[in-house]
């Protein structure tokens, strides 16, 4: 049994390398590109809750940009600490910003959905930037972006950033999450204008307004969790010109402050990313132990074909691995070596986020419950 599982395994492991090589060539770093020196009206939009500790710094990050032509839309989405006052005083800084408060969530909407897209009805740039409130920005990256933007005629843009970690398992967790990712979604698929599958980032979602309402806005994706991705896909899936690439040196977030942070984090949108199915959590739990942790085990076993099949496992998905971490991080890809405990350890997030989903009849984000019955409605 043993032996055919794991000779599909090599099977599957090669296919995976093999696009993966492929791919990843085609993700361009954002660094490498020229500035966009004079141009339209970029509106950046940020919506936050509750983020008074990180919301001044990332706006100060973004005044410093050396494209000028640039409104911000502060989104203060039903706060209970000081983001609105921060949000207020951020305005004296720069007389290019202006705040929405909301007090109240409309029926049928996530918040933070709701809250970038009440910063939309009021924007007025030719590009719209959907970020974050933790998100800190060197001071080329809007120009380098805008140039990539143009230069390559697209509707959408998304960036992956350099995802900051203190703590070593949490940069190991993290770096399994990019590679999981990876070989689950094939984000790189985005830069493949005859593919359907595309892909997008919360950090840095950059759209053209005319694309963005086309599309039909975030009103295509209101209920959805994962936003930033399902923005992404499903304007790729309607046709629209999309690209990823990296800017590891341009844009920095800091995803979790500590693991435990990060299991709670991951409550959100885990379930959703398995499309709120049982079966789905089933077959994740499955494959992840399958590929991941199995094979480490297996490599002692007595019997040499089944040695030798774990062996390959572990140098092609090895490989993979570096290959990713290499391209989308600025981490060791020596924590390829712990791999099988972070396996264990998103196995577990797997597990504790769909228990808590169903135990609470919904999810928890941001302080509000969203209902299960709701989200599957939408999906």
């Amino acid at each position: 049994m043993l032996t055919v599982l794991f000779s599909m395994g090599i099977l599957v492991w090669t296919i995976f390398l093999i696009d993966g090589l492929m791919g990843l060539r085609k993700i361009d770093a954002l660094e490498v590109e020229d500035c966009l020196k004079n141009g339209a009206l970029l509106s950046v939009i940020v919506a936050a809750r509750n983020e008074e500790n990180q919301i001044r710094a990332s706006i100060l990050s973004q005044l410093a940009q050396t494209y000028r032509n640039v409104e911000w839309i502060l989104v203060n989405d039903r706060s209970t600490d000081a983001t609105g006052l921060v949000m207020e005083e951020l305005t004296k800084e720069d007389q290019r910003i202006s705040v929405i408060h909301i007090e109240e969530l409309p029926e049928g909407w996530l918040g933070k959905n709701n809250a970038l897209y009440q910063g939309f009805l009021k924007a007025s740039g030719k590009w719209l930037l959907f970020t974050d409130a933790d998100v800190k920005f060197e001071s080329e990256a809007f120009a380098k972006a805008l140039h990539y933007f143009e230069n390559h005629k697209l509707d959408h843009l998304t960036a992956a950033p350099n995802l900051s970690a203190k703590k070593f398992w949490l940069k190991s967790f993290v770096a399994f999450f990019l590679f999981g990712f990876s070989y689950f979604k094939r984000p790189w698929a985005a830069n493949n204008p005859k593919s359907k599958i595309g892909t997008g980032i919360g950090a840095f979602n950059l759209v053209s307004k005319e694309a963005y309402c086309s599309f039909g806005t975030h009103e295509m994706v209101k209920m959805r969790p994962d936003d930033d991705l399902q923005l992404g896909m499903r304007m790729k899936q309607a046709g629209y010109h999309q690209r990823i690439v990296t800017a590891l040196t341009l844009i920095e977030v800091e995803w979790y402050g500590s693991l435990q942070e990060a299991l709670i984090g991951l409550e959100k949108n885990t379930f959703a990313g398995l499309h709120y199915r049982v079966s789905m959590v089933f077959f994740a739990i499955f494959g992840v132990f399958i590929t991941n942790v199995l094979p480490f085990i297996t490599i002692f076993s007595s019997n040499k074909v089944v040695t030798l099949l774990s062996l390959g496992i572990i140098l092609l998905s090895g490989i993979h691995y570096v290959m990713v971490i290499k391209k989308m991080t600025i981490f060791s890809p020596a924590m390829f070596l712990v791999l099988p405990v972070t396996a264990l350890l998103f196995i577990y997030s797997i597990i504790r986020a769909s228990y808590l989903t169903f135990k609470r009849g919904g999810i928890m984000w941001r302080g509000t419950l969203y209902k299960l019955r709701e989200l599957r409605v939408k999906e």
